[in-house]
């Protein structure tokens, strides 16, 4: 699928076994029978398009697969806060077809600005985003970007298909109201590549594309070379999505002008969903209050972009997914495994004395970063000198209170404990402060702490004491017993420094929340609501791109055998679903970051009335009750929120 032209097409994408997954959702060739269904050949340009395709909207919660059948169009109301995204989803399927070459037809989509009554706005493009939903393993999962502010969308017969719709709220917006458009609108199948009459607001968005790229290189005197060539580079890219955006379509379509439908005519037959959003004056701080590491692995990036470690090309990929992980309010670090999971983390690719890593650091979007053991890439320093050097430089940081390492994932016998150890021993002597991240779900199996394998889990806190800070458990270990949250929290001692961090991973499994792929959207939105009512401190996710190794970015994703599917996969690369370099983000992180922001509502409410008095809010809500009592529907959501809204207004 070739996400640069002016059509998005509803093929499946080059992702292992797209067509099954032993899942509900699935390619189908099943009709909707509507008694209503037009006869002979449909002109698009004649017929109101709500009598060729349903239109409905769900929650950013719900799973809408290829299957999923019409549902009425109720009125889209949203909430938040500043400095939050807010998502709903936009499904749609045809009543009849019109189309061509096998297609049921093609719908152009359009979306406005949002617009307060006192003239302030959230624009398309920098508030408002589009994404297809594409179903992985046969469950919607990726979120394909499309053209703004109009796109053109293939629709198959007796398939649904779902646009994403994302808000992304300035924290410098004012409060109040806002109301847009996204205009539906069935078109002739010969006319999906063509351009569109100009509208106002068509006119709008060129202009201010061609005045950002102005903006953008203008004020060059005087500056360096490499910002320059920056400069350039993002105005190139700018002009060149106002080319290839449908607007000019009819100058580089194969297939030449087409028959245009008057204006006012599409006015009159298009489906106008309207969208109100409520902007509240609650900003969402811009660290996260709660740090939530996850993992990056270099060794994929190398293989599947063909980048050797070290290479200018290695540094700016890894810059590339560090920058665009920050926005899901994630605190990113790459890993390399080693033997018997030791494993190097580290947030920045470059020294402490780079500039870049300060960069990196100081970023207040980022609430935590891993420092390296060991050199990333070889300096000629020895290993010993190498973390002094880099301990010392980090240490005269105001950033310093961020950092954290990460030296051994899971350790399972007395042999890799003690390396934890003697390694935290070596920091430590260099940094009395530092603090040092152990995540485990059980003690050294060859020197049982304890009588069973749950007391020696709990002893592993006073064995590992003073050379781990955050003790980082499995929720697989709590299952469905919250009252054992309570013996894990007695053996960590805040008042020396110690934290509680949480993680997940292959466990738990269902129902319990995690980001396998097929659970609920509540189910993976809960794993950070399990966190505040447990009363961590961090959490923990081993891997955002742990796919099957491939040696070309458009390569097929495979997941890794004897995981379930979904595990340690949070994006996909965006070559794989078309020309564009971006990663691809999975309905699951968009999930993830909701939690995450659902988690400073938590803080907020808690901050006026108590954390009792949160925790009461998520169970009189029906929201979440335990690992296995959660809401499976968005209202409850919807009510913890407004709830938020209505009592901490400021």
């Amino acid at each position: 699928m070739d996400n640069s032209g002016s059509h998005q097409d509803m093929t499946a994408p080059p992702v292992e076994g797209v067509a099954g997954g032993g899942t509900a959702y699935g390619w189908g060739d099943a009709s909707s029978n509507d008694p209503n269904t037009l006869r002979g050949v449909i002109d698009p340009t004649k017929v109101p398009s709500s009598e060729l395709v349903h239109v409905w909207y769900m929650p950013s919660t719900a799973n809408v697969g290829p299957q999923d059948m019409p549902r009425p169009l109720e009125p889209i109301s949203l909430l938040a806060a500043r400095n939050e995204r807010e998502s709903v989803q936009i499904a749609i399927r045809p009543k009849v077809s019109w189309g061509e070459s096998g297609i049921a037809g093609v719908v152009q989509v359009q979306c406005t600005d949002l617009c307060s009554s006192s003239g302030d706005r959230l624009v398309v493009g920098q508030s408002l985003a589009l994404r297809r939903v594409v179903p992985v393993l046969g469950v919607p999962d990726a979120l394909v970007p499309l053209d703004l502010p109009v796109s053109h969308i293939n629709l198959h017969a007796g398939e649904t298909t779902v646009i994403w719709v994302s808000l992304d709220v300035p924290s410098s917006q004012p409060p109040g109201q806002y109301e847009g458009e996204l205009i539906i609108t069935s078109m002739k199948a010969n006319a999906e590549s063509t351009a569109q009459r100009l509208g106002k607001a068509e006119k709008h968005q060129l202009y201010r594309e061609l005045r950002n790229c102005l903006d953008t290189v203008e004020p060059i005197s005087g500056k360096p070379v490499d910002e320059v060539v920056e400069r350039v580079k993002s105005a190139t890219t700018s002009l060149r999505r106002v080319l290839l955006s449908p607007s000019f379509s009819d100058f580089f379509s194969d297939n030449g002008p087409a028959d245009m439908m008057d204006e006012d005519a599409i006015s009159n037959l298009s489906i106008r969903l309207k969208l109100h959003m409520t902007v509240w004056d609650f900003v969402l701080p811009t660290t996260p209050s709660l740090p939530a590491v996850i993992g990056i692995s270099d060794t994929v990036i190398e293989d599947r972009f063909g980048v050797e470690h070290g290479s200018d090309e290695w540094y700016e990929a890894l810059d590339q997914h560090f920058k665009w992980l920050l926005q899901y309010r994630i605190s990113p670090y790459f890993c390399r495994w080693g033997d018997s999971m030791r494993v190097l983390t580290y947030s920045s690719p470059w020294p402490a004395d780079n500039p870049k890593s300060d960069e990196y650091f100081s970023d207040p979007r980022l609430a935590a970063y891993a420092v390296p053991y060991n050199p990333v890439v070889p300096c000629g320093d020895t290993a010993t000198d190498y973390l002094q050097k880099e301990v010392e430089i980090l240490r005269t940081k105001n950033h310093w209170g961020k950092a954290y390492f990460y030296l051994w994932d899971e350790p399972l016998n007395l042999e890799q404990y003690n390396s934890i150890r003697t390694q935290a021993s070596e920091i430590h002597a260099y940094a009395p402060d530092a603090r040092v991240l152990t995540t485990y779900y059980c003690g050294p199996g060859d020197a049982p702490l304890a009588s069973n394998n749950f007391e020696a889990f709990l002893k592993v806190p006073e064995f590992l004491r003073p050379h781990t800070q955050i003790y980082c458990t499995s929720e697989w270990v709590v299952g469905n017993r919250e009252d054992l949250v309570k013996d894990i929290i007695a053996e960590i001692q805040p008042e020396n420094g110690e934290e509680w961090w949480t993680y997940v991973c292959m466990g738990p499994s269902d129902p319990h929340p995690n980001w396998h792929l097929g659970m609920r959207g509540t189910q993976h939105r809960a794993v950070m609501w399990r966190v505040w009512k447990e009363g961590g401190t961090g959490f923990l996710y081993w891997g955002a791109n742990c796919y099957e190794k491939a040696t070309v970015p458009s390569g097929e994703i495979r997941f890794r055998r004897g995981l379930p599917p979904g595990d340690g996969v949070l994006f996909y690369p965006g070559e794989v679903f078309s020309s564009s370099r971006q990663p691809v983000a999975s309905v699951r992180l968009e999930r993830l970051l909701s939690g995450l922001q659902d988690f400073e509502y938590f803080k907020l409410y808690a901050s006026r009335f108590g954390r009792d008095e949160s925790v009461a809010l998520l169970e009189k809500t029906g929201m979440y009750l335990g690992p296995e009592r959660y809401t499976h529907e968005h209202r409850p959501i919807d009510v913890m929120r407004g709830e938020v809204y209505r009592t901490c207004q400021s």
